[in-house]
């Protein structure tokens, strides 16, 4: 029997800038989206979504 070798957790990484930079965009906007949607449900899942987008929104930051 041959060795297996699981692929879960692995990363590919992304070779161009712009593709980076949309992706973020994609991710930074998804993320308000939710935030914005549990506002007044689920204050703890709102403000994990408010984090997640302002570490994207640093990271955009820096990229540009």
């Amino acid at each position: 029997m041959e060795k297996q070798y699981c692929k879960v957790g692995t990363v590919t990484p992304i070779a161009a800038k712009a593709d980076v930079i949309t992706l973020l965009e994609y991710q930074y906007q998804n993320f308000v989206d939710k935030a914005s949607k549990m506002k007044y449900s689920n204050t703890k899942l709102t403000e994990f979504f408010e984090h997640k987008a302002q570490k994207i929104q640093k990271s955009l930051e820096n990229l540009v």
